[in-house]
C-alpha cells in the first residue's frame, strides 16, 4: 500500500525501533506507548484488518502467535503476564489500515480497557 505508514516502515521509508524481523512479520516499539513494554506485530504484507485475515498465508498467522510468547519472554514479561490486543475497524480503535497487533505489559494492566 502506498501511504500506508506500516508498509512504509517495512520498506524503511520511516524510522521504528525494530524488536524482531523475518521475512514475513515486523515487530517495532509503538511511538506512544501505553505500557513499559509495547510492541507491534504486523505481517509484511498490507493486509487491512482482522476482517481480511483469511487472505494471509495460514504460516504467516502461525509465526506471528509463535513469536509473541518468545517476545514477551525477551521483554521480561512472560511471567507476570501481558496483553493482545487486535483493534478493527473504526469502533474497534483501529487508526492504521494495517492488520497489526499490540503486545503490552510491563505494568499491571485493568479492564475495561477503555
Amino acid at each position: 500500500m502506498e501511504n500506508c505508514i506500516f508498509c512504509k516502515i517495512i520498506k524503511g521509508e520511516i524510522p521504528a525501533k525494530k524488536e524482531y524481523e523475518s521475512d514475513s512479520i515486523f515487530v517495532f516499539h509503538d511511538i506512544t506507548p501505553q505500557a513499559p513494554i509495547h510492541l507491534l506485530i504486523i505481517p509484511k504484507i498490507h493486509t487491512n484488518s482482522m476482517n481480511e485475515i483469511s487472505s494471509l498465508d495460514p504460516k504467516v498467522i502461525q509465526e506471528i502467535f509463535q513469536v509473541i510468547p518468545k517476545l514477551a519472554e525477551k521483554n521480561g514479561i512472560h511471567e507476570k503476564g501481558y496483553r493482545l490486543v487486535n483493534n478493527c475497524g473504526s469502533h474497534g480503535g483501529q487508526t492504521v489500515g494495517h492488520l497489526h497487533f499490540h503486545l503490552l505489559g510491563g505494568r499491571h494492566l485493568q479492564w475495561p480497557p477503555g
